[in-house]
């Protein structure tokens, strides 16, 4: 980038490097609005029950196939920042909500490009910035009047919520199957603190384990926790039924010294002294151990060949090398204490909780059982499928379901879905816009017609006449007290969501609205795109140019 010449016909001052791009005022808001519908343009297609597919090659060479908006957009690789950060959004709705991934890029997208006739009407952006955030006020307190609550109590209910998150995905096919152990799942790991509070926390406390062949079927919620290991020895029992379970943190061999250290011996006898030395003290911790009585050891560390002697003496039954995260699982299903020295056991750590201690042979592999808990706060999901593709998407299904549940019993509020409330809202904003002045109105007015895209796309994905679905439902909504129309997914038809039992959590759309607005009021204020080239890149332009042989001096690890 090149000054002005100085005074008196000075030369010009280079102030930024010369192999930095940069793009301001409108050329980078209108690059920043293309980038973003570029990125809605990818997932447009995946939204509601008629969606499409997206096949994706990663950079591993696997396949993935989903319509899931997180998962596709995870694997694409875009270079302009404004792209990247649309991508960011879908992380985030996914992290906090878990549903709503693709609705939140496709109405980011088109609230960028509702601004695009604004900036060419020469409205400043911090005017539109300012009518969106009005536009977004209003919104929110429109979704709290019109939301409705809902008795988590009733597993119906809850069923067909769930469902109407799942109908749009590959798993629809097996009824309520993925919904159920979604529901079960997440009533299980559901922990009500004192003051009332619900945690649910999903991604510690409920592990779904995929495993290739069975049934669908075959599909389960455990009253316990499961985990891909063996016995450590042939001869120890196999199935126990109410186990006394201990849980340890520390390994039961003998510890090796933390620096290298070499003992001369002189005496045939003293090498003996040191060999018993190490035997009783295994011993010791042996005895520690069985002073408590257990049936079932677990260790995430290693147990030597004379630890498992003396356990198998004392009929225990020994499971080593578990990772950390199942045997927090193991003690919340059980109710034992995980303890980091034997010297510390004592009997109030001991499970007591398990019903039933089982090893079984899956297809070619071990699984350890620990099942028929009371009162379980933790919980394994077992899913069996034809193929790896088919378990992948399914469990991605899950997660979704599991998010739903999460988000309904903590925050038991619902709005019609099938796009009707967010007619409802362009409906009422529209409206709301004739009462504010100025130029503000407009960017309120543009909020409006941008939520329209989801009716729309939904209407457009199942094939319907998508001009004629959209007046009717504009008529419709026009008249006060008709917030439930929407458009059947299935047929393409405006019908009554409520009937049909097509809901929306209330958590999710509130968070969707707020991140779509909120990214695209953000990507409209950016008016300068400074991108500079790393000196890797320079010195393989530079190699490029000069031809590989020329290059006499530094090295490529300087950059």
């Amino acid at each position: 980038m090149m000054m002005h010449p100085g005074a008196g016909g000075a030369p010009g001052v280079f102030v930024l490097n010369r192999n930095t791009k940069r793009d301001q005022g409108r050329k980078a808001q209108l690059t920043n609005i293309q980038a973003g519908k570029t990125v809605a343009s990818i997932v447009r297609t995946t939204l509601g029950p008629r969606a499409m597919l997206k096949m994706l090659l990663d950079p591993m060479g696997g396949i993935v196939m989903t319509n899931d908006g997180n998962a596709i957009l995870r694997e694409v690789d875009v270079s302009h920042p404004a792209a990247k950060n649309m991508i960011e959004l879908s992380r985030a709705q996914d992290e906090e909500v878990g549903d709503g991934t693709t609705s939140v890029i496709i109405l980011a997208g088109e609230m960028l490009g509702v601004a695009e006739p604004l900036l060419e009407k020469k409205l400043h952006p911090t005017v539109i910035v300012s009518g969106y955030m009005k536009a977004l006020e209003d919104a929110q307190t429109l979704m709290k009047d019109l939301a409705y609550p809902i008795d988590i109590e009733d597993p119906e209910a809850l069923r067909e919520i769930v469902r109407g998150s799942i109908d749009t995905k590959f798993s629809s096919r097996w009824g309520t199957l993925i919904s159920d152990l979604a529901i079960k799942a997440t009533k299980t790991v559901c922990v009500v603190q004192p003051d009332g509070r619900k945690e649910i926390d999903i991604k510690r406390f409920a592990k779904v384990e995929k495993l290739q062949g069975g049934e669908l079927t075959d599909c389960q919620v455990l009253d316990g926790v499961m985990f891909n290991k063996d016995i450590t020895h042939p001869r120890m029992r196999r199935e126990i039924k109410n186990p006394r379970v201990v849980l340890l943190d520390c390994p039961l061999e003998y510890k090796k010294g933390e620096s290298q250290t070499n003992v001369e011996i002189t005496k045939e006898a003293d090498w003996e002294k040191l060999l018993m030395q190490e035997e009783e003290e295994m011993k010791r911790v042996c005895d520690d151990i069985l002073k408590v009585k257990p049936d079932v050891v677990i260790t995430e560390k290693g147990v030597s060949d004379l630890a498992q002697h003396f356990l198998l003496k004392g009929g225990v039954s020994v499971v080593r090398r578990i990772r950390k995260t199942d045997n927090i699982r193991a003690a919340r299903v059980t109710g034992a204490q995980i303890c980091n020295r034997t010297e510390e056991l004592q009997e109030s750590m001991v499970g007591t909780r398990c019903g039933l201690f089982q090893i079984k042979k899956i297809g070619e592999e071990y699984f350890t059982f620990l099942v028929q808990c009371q009162e379980p706060k933790a919980c394994s999901i077992l899913l069996r499928g034809a193929s790896r593709d088919v378990l992948n998407e399914m469990e991605r299904n899950l997660q979704d379901a599991f998010n739903v549940a999460r988000n309904i019993i903590i925050e038991p509020r619902l709005l019609p879905g099938g796009g009707a409330i967010e007619m409802e809202l362009a409906a009422r904003l529209k409206e709301k816009s004739k009462s504010i002045e100025g130029s503000r109105q407009y960017a309120y007015k543009a909020v409006a017609e941008a939520l329209e895209v989801i009716p729309r796309t939904l209407a457009h994905n199942c094939g319907a006449d998508v001009v004629r679905a959209m007046t009717d439902l504009r008529a419709r909504h026009a008249i006060p007290g008709n917030s439930q129309f929407g458009i059947d997914g299935k047929k393409g038809a405006v019908a009554d969501v409520k009937a049909l039992s097509i809901f929306d959590t209330f958590a999710v759309k509130q968070q969707t609205l707020r991140t779509a607005v909120e990214a695209a009021a953000m990507m409209l204020r950016i008016d300068d795109i400074i991108s500079g080239i790393s000196k890797k890149q320079r010195e393989n332009k530079q190699q490029a140019v000069m031809g590989a042989d020329d290059e006499t001096f530094g090295d490529s690890r300087d950059g």
